[in-house]
């Protein structure tokens, strides 16, 4: 049988619903998806069109794995649902795993305030915690997935590798006394370790675009639990100094022991929360995308024409290139939690339009920045700063292109939303790569200063 993208795109989608069950791993999805293709072959063979061979395939399956029905009643506008759903319904089990999130996150918290007791912080000054904290808390979000993904010790033992090469390199440097190449290496070793979260979140697969885009939607999730999560135990911290202080307790105490555990425990609850209510966060998404995509939109054309015809004259210094950076990530993230969370199957509709919109005017100021940036280069030469920096918005700007050609393409007829899909799941890595040169390669190319 050929495959052709509609029958591709359903069964992408189906693998990316029955990948998010809790009692199942990637190899468990991979089997199931050998099993639904040997279907849809043996009914392509018989003289069935691949439309009518996916539906009879996913029914048959409904009746040899729950995961196939559950998937069906997620998508209750599918004509398969009234072919794999039969009978009453089911109840949804809660997740009675928490303990084992309990357990990481209670380790995240001990960690950092350990780590924080040794640094003395915030009565000295200290340099090796803020370069450390993506390694002290990070590793128990891999350690969660890993255990929960049911890693063999092979891959587990392959994941922390990784990270103590990583603790090895970055505490091994001699860095100098206020040197931007350790301010680098602390912004930049989080995203790293991410992508090994990545490793473990996808159970070792990490060849699969579908479970990439898992990864994708987890973490746009994740920050929205998190970012809940924060701004809930702000207040929570806030009002008990207000309570505590009439009493003459120390306020100062109280958030030096509460918040950084507080901080690192909550990273593990919020993916814990994520797995456990996917749901619910799922109707957020569309809400939420549909809501800052357009605002994103207009903002990014507005700056796009000024700087265009303006240019950034005097102004261009690197607190505006920090701005500039943070917004096109912005940007980029949005662009991939808004595909995360859209139906594969639909045809364009007017948020792809203002999703275009919003990447063509990133990449319109992306390439104002670079020229900014390489005059500034050529007047003043390369530090480690701007050498970052430059990396940064050239890995952005093939980001961009790609995706604003590709979407372009698809607005048009002429290619389908599954290559766009695929080329931002192809492209993240670099991501990664770029993260581990600043981390690894700038330092003692810029002489630890």
């Amino acid at each position: 049988m050929t495959p052709v993208e509609p029958l591709e795109s359903e069964i992408a989608q189906w693998r990316a619903f029955v990948a998010q069950g809790h009692a199942v791993d990637g190899r468990d999805v991979d089997e199931l998806e050998a099993h639904l293709r040997d279907q849809i072959a043996d009914l392509d063979a018989a003289g069935l069109a691949a439309d009518e061979a996916f539906l009879i395939a996913v029914k048959r399956m409904g009746r040899l794995d729950e995961l196939s029905r559950e998937f069906a009643r997620e998508h209750s506008g599918r004509l398969w649902r009234q072919l794999v759903l039969s009978g009453g319904a089911e109840e949804q089990r809660p997740d009675r795993r928490w303990p084992e999130a309990l357990a990481f996150a209670v380790a995240a918290a001990v960690t950092i305030q350990v780590a924080r007791l040794a640094a003395g912080f915030p009565s000295k000054e200290f340099t090796w915690l803020p370069r450390n904290l993506g390694l002290l808390v990070l590793p128990f979000v891999a350690g969660y997935f890993a255990h929960r993904r049911r890693l063999p010790r092979r891959q587990t033992l392959a994941l922390a590798v990784p990270f103590a090469i990583a603790a090895v390199v970055i505490n091994l440097y001699p860095y100098g006394e206020n040197a931007s190449t350790e301010v680098l290496v602390a912004a930049h070793l989080p995203v790293l370790v991410w992508f090994l979260v990545a490793y473990a979140y996808m159970g070792g697969d990490v060849r699969s675009h579908e479970r990439r885009m898992d990864f994708v939607r987890f973490t746009g999730e994740w920050f929205i639990y998190y970012a809940l999560i924060a701004f809930g135990g702000g207040v929570l911290v806030a009002l008990t100094v207000l309570i505590l202080e009439p009493a003459g307790i120390d306020p100062e105490r109280v958030v030096v022991w509460v918040l950084p555990s507080g901080a690192a425990g909550a990273v593990i609850v919020a993916a814990w929360l994520v797995e456990a209510k996917q749901r619910v966060v799922e109707n957020m998404a569309p809400v939420l995308t549909m809501l800052f995509t357009p605002l994103f939109g207009v903002m990014l054309a507005v700056a796009a024409v000024s700087y265009s015809v303006t240019g950034f004259g005097g102004a261009f210094d690197r607190e505006l290139l920090g701005v500039f950076d943070a917004l096109l990530l912005v940007v980029l993230g949005l662009v991939l939690y808004t595909m995360s969370a859209r139906d594969p199957s639909t045809a364009p509709g007017w948020m792809d339009r203002i999703q275009l919109v919003a990447v063509l005017s990133a990449l319109v100021l992306d390439v104002v920045v670079l020229g900014a940036m390489i005059a500034r280069i050529g007047d003043l030469g390369f530090t480690a700063n701007r050498t970052a920096a430059l990396g940064l918005n050239l890995v952005l700007l093939v980001n961009l292109a790609g995706s604003a050609w590709l979407s372009t393409r698809f607005l048009t007829g002429h290619s389908t939303f599954h290559r766009l899909e695929r080329w931002q799941t192809t492209y993240l890595p670099v991501f990664a790569l770029w993260a581990a040169a600043v981390v690894v390669v700038l330092p003692p190319l810029f002489t630890f200063d």
